[in-house]
């Protein structure tokens, strides 16, 4: 037994209303600083979007020069559409309108300038305002600057008046504002409404599986009570992280969904053991004669019934340490992020862990109290029960499992042809890998937001009617002068894939910016990735300038792509090797390590291949409502990858915990597969189950990379717990025999002095 977890149990057991009372001002606390924060700038408030950083890159050094040369203040836009500009009386009516519009603005302190086509000599027709008119003279376009130190209200104040200006401008006439701060403030509420949407479909029906699993609301309620505190935990863990930590609007979500399934698996897995033991406890207490439980009494001390102390005990001691030790080996594996250069992925990594922290201790604090506290009535038949059509399924699904059923008769079967189940089994995970060969990666920006959204809409349409005033898809920062940044940007005029270059412009004194129009729609696409690659070997040139940073988003795709290349051996080989030896130091074998990394590699290939069939070929974009945007995003596949090999090793250690459990007792490998498949399946089946109805709940939302995720966590948690967990480990570990336990002798005797003990 080991002594931390009976001591543990011991002492919840002993005080659970102030384990509870702790937990709740945790949680008023965390709530309240994710919420308000200091001086009223909440978690929500410190979050942001863009491109993600790549510390050291080409692309990001450039970004970080162009930003530090950058003397000019917020840029707010307003787009105008409706209004006819071939009409003389239109054009002038909008000129009116546009004047006042300049009075009004330039007396807002803090704006620099206004400019639109009515402020050149000649109005819309002038060939200096052509920028500024709509290519189908249906609009024209409003750009107002504000100072570099313009007070906060400057902006609300312009947006305000840019807002109602159309409808003075022409009867009919519309209009979309957008600036930096606007579309950032769309990504993140959008953000929140995924959040709450993602809560409100995955609760619920949580809690319904698990009242249907349970077979009452008191116990399926207390996994929900877990995962609630470790949310309100995880949001203030990432609100003091926000500052230490530049905090990407995505990985609050991902993050708060991550928090949310693993407090529901552990909670399941120590309330199941916990109803366990208590019934074992009752029942042992049943055969002691009266005057025997007269002797030691009805309750221990401190009026505790010892029966509840002795199953928390034993469940601390045996699930406790299960959690404790799946915690571990998923921390391990999203720790793996924090040896990754993207700021992104190392925010996720260090959240991450700091969440799975949060979860494994509600599980082994919170959870084991309130189960001391509900006692007995666990004991008693639920009310649900007096419903007839509940009455048959709760019987079934609500008590202890037994010692043979359905798992048992599946592992069963699967042992009479262990060689067939594993080839098919494979094959299958094969076919469904397959479209992994053509992944394509994707750093997605605006594309992100959904496509009715008035931010993606604006874009779009300074995209397609205003191509002078759009952003080059791809732009090139050169130290030079004027004349040897233009022979630059001809000779990238000259590439293939180029559409257009515009003019040079100064950046400082000693730089000059280039953009490139590929000659494509995807900023991120291959025609995009092809031509920033030819960009950059142009550098070795003779005649190019002696620094060139290629910027845009296909680059810093491909910075991104290469900075998961250089980190991912030391990261991989890292988490590899730490999983190994602590699935070496709970089983005391070599193989089964190394089976369950092969094994688990195998199903993540899969996932992420039914995920790039999806998102990058776009199939079911319809019933999943999204738009392809060619691939899947970069920062997502890392994630899959992180998180989804921690979760799969969670339920590796869920079924190994109990395999071992048996072997160590009969000796028989047989018969402990079909043991510890028969005990532990019907939780994994349910923590799986809630599992994926959490992911898919965050997949309802819009923005592109939380469906992604949500979609990919939840294949990959349906995939391990079905293919792999019921079928593939059982045909390996039969295959395998007494092998699955085998180590040299120096290895044993090191286990021996080592191992983490039952």
């Amino acid at each position: 037994m080991c002594p931390v977890f009976d001591r543990l149990g011991r002492d919840i057991a002993h005080r659970p209303r102030l384990t509870v009372f702790i937990w709740i001002l945790l949680v008023g606390g965390c709530l309240t600083l994710a919420l308000t924060g200091v001086g009223g700038q909440g978690l929500f408030d410190r979050l942001h979007s863009g491109e993600p950083r790549v510390p050291g890159s080409q692309s990001q050094i450039g970004s970080d020069i162009v930003a530090d040369n950058d003397e000019t203040g917020e840029t707010i836009s307003l787009v105008v559409r409706g209004v006819d500009l071939a009409d003389a009386e239109a054009v002038s009516a909008a000129g009116r309108a546009a004047a006042t519009l300049h009075t009004t603005l330039l007396a807002i302190d803090g704006v620099e300038s206004v400019v639109d086509p009515f402020v050149f000599p000649g109005g819309p027709a002038a060939e200096e305002a052509a920028a500024f008119v709509s290519t189908a003279q249906d609009g024209f376009f409003v750009s107002v600057t504000l100072e570099p130190d313009a007070p906060d209200a400057a902006h609300d104040e312009v947006v305000t008046e840019l807002e109602e200006f159309p409808a003075t401008a022409s009867d009919g006439a519309t209009g979309l504002v957008s600036s930096s701060p606007i579309i950032t403030d769309e990504i993140i509420g959008q953000l929140q409404t995924d959040l709450a949407r993602g809560e409100a479909v995955a609760l619920p029906i949580s809690l319904l599986i698990m009242i249907v699993v349970f077979g009452g609301f008191l116990t399926a309620g207390m996994p929900l009570a877990g995962a609630l505190a470790s949310i309100a935990g995880g949001l203030g863990a990432l609100y003091g992280f926000s500052y230490v930590l530049d905090l990407d609007s995505v990985v609050v979500n991902v993050v708060t969904v991550l928090g949310l399934g693993l407090s529901i698996d552990y909670g399941l897995l120590i309330v199941s053991r916990f109803r366990e033991e208590i019934h074992a406890a009752a029942a042992a207490e049943a055969e002691l004669g009266s005057g025997e439980r007269r002797q030691r009494g009805s309750r221990g001390r401190r009026g505790v019934d010892p029966v509840l102390v002795r199953a928390l005990r034993r469940t601390m001691t045996t699930a406790g340490r299960t959690v404790t030790f799946s915690a571990v080996t998923v921390a391990v594996s999203i720790a793996g992020l924090l040896l990754l250069r993207p700021d992104i992925l190392k925010s996720l990594g260090a959240a991450g862990v700091s969440v799975v922290i949060i979860a494994v201790a509600s599980a082994l604090t919170l959870v084991p109290a309130l189960l001391v506290l509900v006692g007995r009535r666990m004991l008693r038949p639920s009310v649900l029960t007096r419903v007839p059509v509940l009455r048959s399924l709760i019987g079934k699904l609500g008590d202890v499992a037994p010692e043979h059923g359905f798992f048992s008769r599946l592992a069963g079967a699967v042992q009479k042809r262990p060689w067939v189940v594993l080839l098919l089994t494979t094959v299958v995970l094969g076919l469904l890998a397959s479209p992994v060969l053509g992944l394509q990666l994707r750093n997605s920006t605006t594309e992100m937001l959904p496509r009715e959204s008035d931010q993606r809409d604006f874009i779009d349409v300074v995209q397609a009617d205003y191509p002078l005033l759009a952003t080059p898809a791809i732009q090139v920062l050169v130290e030079a002068d004027p004349a040897q940044a233009q022979a630059f940007a001809d000779e990238i005029a000259t590439l293939p894939d180029v559409e257009g270059v515009n003019p040079p412009t100064a950046v400082g004194t000693e730089y000059q910016l280039i953009g490139v129009r590929p000659d494509t729609d995807e900023a991120g696409g291959e025609v995009a990735t092809g031509v920033v690659e030819e960009i950059r070997a142009l550098q070795t040139g003779d005649g190019a300038p002696e620094q060139i940073w290629v910027l845009g988003q296909a680059a810093n795709q491909i910075d991104f792509t290469d900075a998961l290349i250089e980190g991912l051996p030391w990261a991989v080989g890292i988490v590899v090797l730490a999983t190994f030896i602590l699935l070496f130091l709970m089983t005391g074998s070599l193989l089964v390590p190394l089976k369950a990394l092969l094994i688990n590699i195998l199903s993540l290939g899969a996932s992420l291949g039914i995920t790039t069939w999806i998102f990058q070929e776009g199939h079911l974009s319809g019933p999943l409502g999204f738009t392809s945007t060619g691939g899947l995003e970069s920062y997502v596949v890392a994630i899959v990858i992180a998180f989804g090999f921690g979760l799969a090793m969670d339920y590796e250690v869920f079924l190994l915990a109990r395999i071992k459990e048996f072997y160590d007792a009969t000796g028989d490998n047989d018969l402990a597969v079909r043991k510890g498949l028969q005990q532990s399946g019907r939780i994994i089946t349910s923590a799986a189950l809630v599992i994926v109805v959490v992911f898919a709940g965050f997949a309802t939302g819009e923005l592109i990379a939380i469906k992604q995720a949500g979609v990919a966590l939840a294949l990959t948690v349906l995939v391990d717990a079905t293919l792999v967990r019921m079928l593939l480990v059982p045909a390996t570990m039969t295959l395998l025999g007494h092998w699955n336990w085998w180590a040299p002798k120096p290895l044993r005797r090191l286990h021996k002095r080592f191992a983490i003990q039952h």
